[in-house]
This record gives C-alpha cells, sequence and structure tokens, in this order.
C-alpha cells in the first residue's frame, strides 16, 4: 500500500527539539517524507510543489496561516496536525468545510504552563522573590527573619483558579497534594462540574477577593478582555498574588500597574498585553512583579511533547482510530 504524503511547515528557529531525529523515524515509518525541511511560506514555488502531492501536513509555531487560498494548492490535503497549542490563528475556518481533519498538541503545551503555575503559586505563597530581595539588599538575615515570623507561607492559602480550560485543570490536579482551598470561577462549569474538580465555585468578584493568589487560565476573548479591572483589582487582599500565563488581554494592564505601585499587591506575569511591553514599561522595574517573556509554554527540550503528541495523532488517523486531540469548527471560537 502506497504511504501517504507528508509534509512540514514551521519556523525552524522557533521549533527546535518538536521533531527529533527518533520522531523524525517514526514518521518515515508511517507516512512517505515528500522533504524534511518545514515549509515557511505557502506561496513559492517550493511550496506549491510540495502542496500539490501532500496528504497530511503537520505545522508549528510560525507557520504560514492555512486558508482558502493554500487549500487550492493542497488538493488531497487529509489531515492538519499542529504541533504546537492553539490553531486560533493559524487554521481558517474552510478548512473544516472542506473536511480535512484538524488535531493539535495544546495538551501537551499545557503540561509546562501548569508546572510553571503551580512553581509561580508555591513561590508566590512563600513570598520567595521578597525573601531574595532583602537578603540581596541587606547581605545579612535581620529582616528576612523577622518576615519568617509573618502570616505568610502555603499551609491553608486560598488560591483562586479563573477558568477551568486544559490548563486550568491541570493546576487544579497538581494542588491537589497540597493543603489549598482552591476557588474556581467559570461560567461554563456548575456545581456538580465544581465538586467534581474538588474545589468551590464560586463568582468572580469572590474569587478575587478571598484568594492570597489569583491565578487565571481563562481564553481571550471579547468577553473577557479586561474582565481583571481596575474594580476588581483593588478587590484583591493586602498582599495578594495575581499570576498571569494566560493572555495578557484578561487584564487591563494601566490598572495592574496602577494597583501595583501602591505596593498592596504583587504580580508574576508571563504574557502582557502587547506581548513585548514598551522599553517604559514600570512592569520591568517594579519590584513586585516578576516578569518572564511568555516561557511558562514550552521551551527547550519540553516541546517534544509537542512533536510526540503529534506523531501519535498522524498513528491514529493511518490506522482509522478516532484523534484524541481533534478540533471541530465549533472549538475555534472558545480557544485561547
Amino acid at each position: 500500500m502506497t504511504r501517504p504524503a507528508i509534509a512540514f511547515a514551521m519556523q525552524p528557529e522557533k521549533t527546535e527539539h518538536v521533531l527529533t531525529p527518533e520522531l523524525f523515524a517514526r514518521i518515515d515509518g508511517l507516512a512517505r517524507i515528500l522533504d524534511p525541511r518545514p515549509m515557511t511560506v505557502f506561496g513559492d514555488s517550493r511550496a506549491h510543489r510540495l502542496l500539490a502531492e501532500t496528504e497530511i501536513l503537520v505545522t508549528g509555531w510560525g507557520a504560514p496561516r492555512v486558508d482558502a487560498a493554500m487549500l487550492q494548492s493542497a488538493p488531497r490535503l487529509r489531515l492538519i496536525v499542529h504541533a504546537a497549542g492553539t490553531v486560533k490563528n493559524l487554521i481558517d475556518s474552510t478548512v473544516f468545510d472542506s473536511g480535512i481533519s484538524v488535531s493539535h498538541a495544546a495538551e501537551a503545551n499545557a503540561v509546562p504552563v501548569a508546572e510553571f503555575t503551580l512553581a509561580a503559586i508555591i513561590f508566590a505563597g512563600k513570598q520567595v522573590f521578597r525573601f531574595r530581595d532583602l537578603y540581596a539588599a541587606d547581605r545579612g538575615r535581620q529582616r528576612t527573619h523577622i518576615l519568617q515570623g509573618q502570616a505568610i507561607g502555603n499551609y491553608r492559602r486560598t488560591v483562586g483558579i479563573v477558568g477551568a480550560s486544559r490548563i486550568g485543570r491541570r493546576v487544579i490536579d497538581l494542588l491537589r497534594p497540597f493543603d489549598y482551598r482552591v476557588l474556581l470561577y467559570d461560567p461554563l462549569v456548575g456545581q456538580a462540574g465544581a465538586s467534581g474538580l474538588g474545589v468551590e465555585k464560586v463568582d468572580l468578584d469572590t474569587l478575587i477577593a478571598n484568594a492570597d493568589i489569583v491565578s487565571l487560565h481563562a481564553p481571550a476573548l471579547p468577553e473577557t478582555r479586561h474582565m481583571i479591572d481596575a474594580r476588581r483589582l483593588n478587590l484583591m487582599k493586602e498582599g495578594a498574588t495575581l499570576i498571569n500565563t494566560a493572555r495578557g488581554a484578561l487584564v487591563d494592564e494601566a490598572a495592574l500597574i496602577g494597583r501595583l505601585r501602591t505596593g498592596a499587591i504583587t504580580a508574576i506575569i508571563d504574557v502582557t498585553h502587547p506581548e513585548v511591553p514598551e522599553n517604559t514599561s514600570p512592569l520591568y522595574d517594579l519590584p513586585n512583579v516578576f516578569l518572564t517573556p511568555h516561557i511558562a509554554g514550552a521551551v527547550g527540550l519540553e516541546r517534544m511533547r509537542l512533536g510526540e503528541m503529534a506523531v501519535d495523532e498522524i498513528e491514529r488517523f493511518l490506522e482509522g482510530r478516532p484523534r484524541l486531540f481533534e478540533i471541530r469548527k465549533q472549538d475555534l471560537e472558545r480557544m485561547a
């Protein structure tokens, strides 16, 4: 039986470690690799030649958009597997109308985000960054010793999870061994669903006002834009921490900076809006902000999970088994 033709589309500099030599060997055993070098555009002559034969397309970060024009060059395409997270800005709805199956590795990308969030929660509860700064400033332990006697630490703290997304649910799972009280806000989860997750379902204002640590895991939708606004930021308890590993647009950044400047709260921020703050942004300099450059998701060797999940999906497709991470047209609206 003729093996199906497979091609790749992604930016190599953004996708190192996604497809290892071992995974390429697995793919080679499943399909006919047209060219191991990924396409970075769909409009040149090489892409047109490859797409004319492609039945399975593996995409990744930096891939060009798959739209109606691209599909005209790929008449044999049956499966797109995205070896990365969301396909919201990659896949046009016409792909689904054409009967092409789409799968993604967002579940694999959720693992390191949840791990990062767990570490952030533990460090926030223990006020690790404050201890670090005091110790470095004093070159001694007088102030850090006094801080140890305050009401800090992670025992019986309240964590608020905003959004029972795949990452939010993973964070909830990771919190189970600890002595946290976990609150959940998600309008799509009922009381029974919250009980099944082992959390308390509350409205957003109640969560914000009662949590020692608020962790955001909601998608960026018109209705979630600036859901954490000035009013809700002012509801946060003195000394509380806001963690954002989801999307920067969930938070009114100007309002957040204003609240942070009072010293009343702290923030651990991995995502901003715009994605890279302006050079003059106070987020770089405020002592109660821990800012990272969107690294909670898969980096380095963590990217291997993405490739493994993608190859597993290809194998299921070729064996006629259901894909575990298939996306449908209606899923696009609720994606992060």
